[in-house]
Parts: C-alpha cells; structure tokens; sequence
C-alpha cells in the first residue's frame, strides 16, 4: 500500500498548494471577477486536495477528521511532502500566476484520465467528480488568454511568452513519476505513467501559446518531489498562519 499512499499524496499535495497559490490572489488581482474567479478555482482545487487526503488517511486506516486531514495536509515535516516545483513557486507576476494556471489545469486533466478507471474505486470516483469541476477552470483560462494573446494585444502577448518561459522549465517536476509508480501501473491504478503525459503537455502549450517549445522542455526529472524547493518553506508558513494561532481550527 505505500505506493498507493505515494501516488496519491503527490497529486494531494499538488491540489492542495496550487489551490493556497490561487486563492492568495483574491483582493490583488488585475480586476474584481480575478478576485473572484481564482478564489473560486482555489477553493475547488482545496476540495479535490481533501478528498485525495481522505483516500490516504483511508490507506492508513486512520479516520478522516477535520483534525486527521489538517495533520496531514500541514503538520508533516518538510520532506514529507511530495508536491512539485511547479506549485510551490511564488510569484506575484500575474501574467505567470495565470500562464500557471492553465498549464497546471491541462496536466491536471491528463493526470485524472490516468485514473478515471483506476483499479482503485475510491480513487477513479474522485476522478470524475474532480474532472467534471475542472471543466470551468479551463474554460476560464482559455477565455482570458484567448483575449491576451490576440495578436492586436501585443504588450500582453509579450508579458505571457515571457511568463511562459519562466515556466516551462518546471513542467518536469509537475510530471515526474513518484515513487513506485511502476507498481501502480501494474496494478491498474493507474493506466499509464505520468511522465508520459510530457509530450502531449508540450504539444497542449505549443498550440495554446503559439510557440514551439524544444521538445525536451521540462523533461521529468528524478527524486526532485523528494526536495523541496526554496519557495515551500515561506508558502507553508503563510499556510499555517491561522491554524498556528488557533491548532482546533478546521480548513
């Protein structure tokens, strides 16, 4: 069962940071419905996070409690976790904040077809409950940069290539395979590897952004969701802010 817990804490982890990054922007936003609109999105991404984090309490036979959950979602150490760089990276660059978010929203979708039919019921219903509400966050994202990258919008388009190159190098980690994936695989949990997903991923942002990115970008790496990256620590304590004040609270 410990490849089991592992593959599903490094999407968990993933939901639950890219859903903090998100939601970090309500009130600084360019504009009100961006307030809003990532509020929301982060909220979702927060829930789908909740629920991975139930499956893993489930394969540590522990009951999932508000309390149970907020443990495991803030409490371990450090080299715990398992998230990518990709959703630790701060910025408070809006054009990568959204140039992000529809990259992180197109691999997601990818990584929830790997499991829609998982040998693993519990983990293939999350899937399609969490897909269906990942509709609307790319419906979102597409309608802005559809906007932003029209060719009359050549300050913007200027800002998004460059936020997209700022990024791309860290699809890697977002992709990288956690450990023992080769036994999920096996099993039926999944239906394919993650690192898998790398050439379709290129192919999406190519067509998307208009570029043509060096088919290596952002190859997945190895061990690189065993460390944390510089930006973790101060996202966490940001995180804990509230629950260091109150440890009885519930998110």
């Amino acid at each position: 069962m410990t490849a089991l817990r592992n593959y599903i804490l490094s999407f968990a982890d993933d939901e639950h940071l890219m859903g903090q990054q998100h939601i970090e922007w309500i009130g600084v936003a360019p504009f009100l419905e961006e307030d809003l609109a990532f509020s929301s999105i982060g909220q979702d991404e927060l829930g789908h996070a909740v629920m991975l984090y139930e499956l893993v309490l489930g394969i540590d036979e522990t009951e999932p409690t508000d309390q149970a959950i907020d443990a495991l979602a803030y409490r371990r150490p450090a080299d715990h976790y398992r998230s990518s760089a990709f959703v630790e990276f701060g910025t408070t660059n809006w054009a990568e904040a959204l140039v992000r978010h529809w990259i992180y929203d197109m691999v997601e979708q990818l990584r929830w077809e790997l499991v829609a039919t998982s040998s693993f019921e519990p983990l293939a219903i999350v899937a399609q409950r969490a897909d269906r509400e990942e509709r609307f966050h790319r419906r979102h994202g597409d309608a802005l940069l559809d906007t932003l990258l029209h060719e009359s919008n050549t300050d913007a388009r200027t800002r998004i290539v460059q936020a997209l190159d700022n990024l791309a190098p860290m699809l890697g980690s977002l992709l990288e395979p956690p450990a023992d994936e080769a036994q999920i695989i096996a099993d039926g949990v999944a239906s394919a590897s993650v690192a898998s997903l790398h050439e379709a991923a290129i192919a999406a942002i190519d067509e998307r952004f208009g570029t043509n990115l060096d088919p290596s970008t952002g190859t997945p790496g190895d061990g690189q969701r065993l460390t944390r990256s510089e930006a973790f620590a101060p996202l966490m304590s940001r995180m804990c802010e509230v629950l260091d004040l109150d440890p009885q609270a519930a998110w």
